[in-house]
């Protein structure tokens, strides 16, 4: 059974930092892309940060240059540290597996991530 537990939201004023957690179990977590999505109020679901099993990332536009991620293969862990915050980043984030270019597992509960103006 695929568990993934993200942790390390909360509020923070814009031009902050956070870096959020998630720790998966149930996979081969070495093996997998793993990314971090997020989901804003009235929005879809976007993916904003992936990186592959040999560490090579990839970011949305609206993010590169702010987040950064990154994974410890040892601690079955992805991070997300995220620079430089921005009211519109204000969203729900999780992680998942990244399978084909699409999340392959249920999702977890996920943290919420406010930044203030």
């Amino acid at each position: 059974q695929v568990q993934l537990v993200e942790s390390g939201g909360g509020l923070v004023q814009a031009g902050g930092s956070l870096r959020l957690s998630c720790a998966a179990s149930g996979i081969i977590f070495s093996f997998n892309t793993m990314g971090w999505y997020r989901q804003a109020p009235g929005k879809q679901r976007e993916l904003v940060a992936a990186i592959t099993s040999l560490g090579g990332t990839n970011y949305a536009d609206s993010v590169k240059g702010r987040f950064t991620i990154s994974r410890d293969n040892a601690k079955n862990t992805v991070y997300l540290q995220m620079n430089s915050l921005k009211p519109e980043d204000t969203a729900v984030y999780y992680c998942n597996v990244v399978y084909t270019g699409s999340p392959r597992h249920s999702w977890g509960q996920g943290t919420q991530v406010t930044v203030s103006s």
